[in-house]
């Protein structure tokens, strides 16, 4: 389970944050009030087996969001640059926001402590967070899978009204 101080839950107001996507431009998730609602996932680390294939599948569902008035934004503890040659290399459209310091993580309770060769680390629990256009979570998934999670997502927004 996540290290969290406060739980989030359906109907809560998402926290808010400022974090740097792959071009180095701040996303501000209180701009997207009013206008779009906001897919928020968490993934481990970019150009893994895993997170590849998530990305990829949220991407070739982009227009199928943006519909819906929804934006795809992920989250990793990836640096800018890191996350520049992931979108690139695989043509990805979601935006992918930089939090190598993992405030925005903890902020959303997804980080857990794993063991690897003998030695304990943060890590990311692959989550996802449907805000609305009011700021309000309307969707808490943690430890979700990578494939097919799009496609569920997509469908919790069509039903969302």
């Amino acid at each position: 389970m996540p290290t969290q101080a406060v739980a989030l839950h359906i109907g809560m107001e998402a926290p808010h944050f400022e974090l740097p996507d792959a071009d180095m431009e701040l996303f501000k998730l209180v701009a997207q009030q009013g206008k779009r609602n906001v897919v928020l996932y968490f993934y481990p680390k970019d150009d893994t087996p895993g997170c590849t294939m998530e990305a990829n599948e949220f991407s070739d569902l982009d227009e199928e969001f943006a519909k819906l008035d929804t934006c795809v934004v992920g989250i990793s503890r990836d640096d800018c640059i890191s996350h520049a040659s992931f979108r690139d290399k695989y043509g990805l459209s979601v935006l992918l926001l930089a939090d190598p310091e993992a405030r925005v993580c903890k902020k959303y309770g997804v980080l857990y402590e794993k063991e690897v060769e003998g030695h304990k680390k943060l890590a990311i629990q692959r989550s996802t967070f449907v805000i609305d256009k009011q700021g309000k979570l309307r969707h808490v998934l943690y430890g979700v899978h990578a494939h097919g999670h799009p496609q569920e997502i997509l469908k919790l927004i069509k039903e969302m009204k």
